[in-house]
């Protein structure tokens, strides 16, 4: 099992939702955060005063699946995502080890 988490645009979070629903991805954990990369932040006026937006709006992806579906789930987040400027985001893919459904008791892949 593996674990994807994924750094995107807001803006682009409707179209990876609908990508990863139509390659049988059945449930994904969406927050709001904040951050920074290459882009460091930038200058916005606001009331004639000049400020500093150091870290910018983004969407975290949690998605637990199955070994098999991975490359399918990149690939849908890669293509949906993509902008191609600056900020467009990451993918990262880490080992799950167990996962149990609090409700049934299932563990392992049955539980996703």
């Amino acid at each position: 099992m593996k674990f994807v988490s994924a750094i995107i645009k807001p803006f682009k979070l409707d179209e990876v939702r609908e990508a990863l629903s139509a390659i049988g991805v059945q449930g994904v954990t969406v927050t709001e955060v904040k951050g920074f990369g290459r882009q460091k932040g930038h200058t916005e006026l606001y009331r004639g005063a000049e400020y500093v937006v150091d870290f910018l709006p983004k969407v975290k992806l949690e998605i637990a699946i199955k070994d098999d579906l991975l490359e399918q789930v990149i690939e849908a987040i890669e293509k949906a995502a993509n902008t191609g400027k600056i900020g467009d985001g990451k993918v990262f893919v880490f080992d799950l080890e167990q996962v149990i459904r609090i409700r049934t008791g299932e563990t392992g892949a049955d539980a996703l």
